[in-house]
């Protein structure tokens, strides 16, 4: 009977984990769509979006330790959560600096959540499938945050497209997760 509760409990989280991955993935679709349609034609909804994405990764980061045991039992994610949120306050600031601070902070944001999200992919390496994905995104996301810091010191201002083209890999591999899981929940069930 334990067992049988086991595996319907790492099932169920399994499913929460592909409906999370698919999530991510669609908000960074539609965030990147607005970024390169709307954002980079017009500095106040780029502003917006540029203060929203480390916003999100918060929210989406309190939903995940909700969901994955709590954010008491999920120390990484805590610490996710204050750096995204902090990330949402210091992009509010340098907006009024100009872009290369705006991608400085980006940059700071991407190596420590980065380094975090490869950390939450390496604990959930042997319950889930698709962790591959996330360590590979987390280890891309920490190398591309060093390149925001080198741009931010350059004579020629970044823009959002700068960080669009990163929140779409980011995507792809949140995509590929979900798809993986998906993959692997079909096989399961024809076994």
């Amino acid at each position: 009977m334990l067992k049988e509760q086991a595996v319907n409990s790492a099932v169920g989280n399994e499913q929460w984990l592909k409906r999370y991955y698919f999530i991510r993935a669609l908000f960074s679709i539609i965030w990147v769509a607005a970024a390169f349609s709307l954002g980079q034609h017009s500095a106040k909804v780029g502003a917006v979006l540029l203060v929203i994405y480390p916003l999100w990764d918060a929210i989406a980061n309190v939903i995940d330790a909700q969901r994955s045991g709590g954010i008491r039992h999920n120390p990484i994610h805590m610490t996710n959560i204050i750096v995204s949120g902090l990330t949402t306050i210091a992009v509010y600031l340098a907006l009024s600096h100009s872009m290369n601070w705006v991608i400085g902070v980006f940059g700071i944001w991407a190596i420590l959540s980065g380094l975090l999200q490869l950390g939450v992919a390496v604990g959930r390496w042997k319950n889930y499938g698709a962790q591959w994905t996330m360590i590979l995104s987390g280890a891309q996301s920490a190398l591309a945050g060093g390149f925001f810091i080198v741009q931010a010191q350059m004579v020629v201002p970044p823009s959002i497209v700068n960080i669009a083209g990163y929140s779409a890999v980011g995507a792809a591999y949140f995509l590929i997760s979900a798809v993986w899981l998906t993959v692997s929940d079909i096989r399961r069930k024809k076994a």
